[in-house]
C-alpha cells in the first residue's frame, strides 16, 4: 500500500461518513447511520493497515501519517458520542473535521522513508501516540459542544443533558491523556534515561492536563456556572493546541 492509493480509500470513507451523517438527521433509527459510519471506518483503517504493513512500522512518524489517525479517530469519537447521547449533529461535525485532515493529506501527504529513529523503536511509542490522538478527537468534540452552548445558550431547552454530555467527553478525554502521559513517561525512561525532563512538549502536555482537571474540579462544585465551565473548556483546548 502506498500514498498513491490514499485518495480512493479516503473518498470512499468520506462518502460513507457523509451518508451516515445525512441519514442521522432523516431517521430516528440508529442502525443505518451507525452501519455506514462503521463501514467508512473499516475502509479508512484498511488503508492505515496496508500502509503500516508496507512501511514495516506504525504510520506515526510524519505529520501526514499523524493526520491519518486524526482522520480516523474523529469519526470514531463522533460515532461513540452519537451512540451514547444521540446528538445527530456530531456525525456531521466529525465527518467535516475528518475531511479537513484528508484534504490536507491529499494536497501534502508529507512522505518520508520507512526508517524510524532508534528512540521511536519502542513498544510504548505506538500506544502512546494513538491514545493521545484519540483523546484529542474526543476533547475536540467536547469543545464543539462548548462553542455550541455559548452561541445558542438562550435557545437550548435541555441544558443539563448538554452539560452532562460535555462532562462525560472530558472525563473520557482526560483519562486517555493521563494514560498517554504515563506511557510517554515509561517510553522516555527507556529511550532517554529519565521519565520527565520539562522540555516544551512535556511542559505543555502537563499544562493541558491541568487545564482539563480544572474544568472537572470546577464542575464538581454545585454552584458552578455553565457559562464559566464552557469558557474553561475552550481555554483548556487552546492549551491543547499549543501542546
Amino acid at each position: 500500500m502506498t500514498w498513491d492509493s490514499f485518495i480512493y480509500f479516503a473518498v470512499s470513507a468520506l462518502v460513507l461518513w457523509s451518508a451516515g451523517a445525512f441519514l442521522a438527521f432523516k431517521t430516528d433509527r440508529k442502525l443505518l447511520p451507525v452501519l455506514l459510519t462503521v463501514m467508512g471506518l473499516a475502509v479508512f483503517f484498511a488503508f492505515i493497515a496496508g500502509l503500516w504493513h508496507s512501511l514495516e512500522r506504525p504510520p506515526l512518524r510524519t505529520m501526514g501519517e499523524t493526520r491519518l489517525w486524526y482522520s480516523f479517530f474523529l469519526p470514531a469519537a463522533g460515532l461513540i458520542t452519537y451512540l451514547r447521547w444521540r446528538y445527530k449533529w456530531i456525525l456531521s461535525f466529525s465527518a467535516v473535521s475528518s475531511a479537513v485532515f484528508i484534504v490536507i493529506n491529499i494536497a501534502k501527504p508529507d512522505i518520508h522513508n520507512k526508517t524510524l529513529m532508534p528512540a521511536l523503536q519502542s513498544p510504548w511509542f505506538t500506544p502512546h501516540v494513538i491514545i493521545y490522538i484519540f483523546s484529542y478527537a474526543v476533547l475536540g468534540a467536547a469543545t464543539i459542544v462548548a462553542v455550541y452552548y455559548l452561541i445558542r445558550e438562550k435557545k437550548i431547552t435541555d441544558k443539563p443533558r448538554l452539560m452532562h454530555m460535555s462532562d462525560n467527553l472530558v472525563y473520557i478525554g482526560t483519562a486517555l491523556i493521563t494514560l498517554g502521559m504515563l506511557m510517554g513517561a515509561i517510553w522516555a525512561k527507556a529511550a532517554w534515561g529519565h521519565y520527565w525532563s520539562w522540555d516544551p512538549k512535556e511542559t505543555w502536555a502537563a499544562a493541558t492536563w491541568l487545564g482539563y482537571l480544572l474544568y472537572i474540579h470546577y464542575r464538581i462544585r454545585r454552584t458552578s456556572s455553565n457559562k464559566i465551565s464552557m469558557y474553561t473548556l475552550i481555554f483548556a483546548f487552546l492549551l491543547l493546541q499549543i501542546c
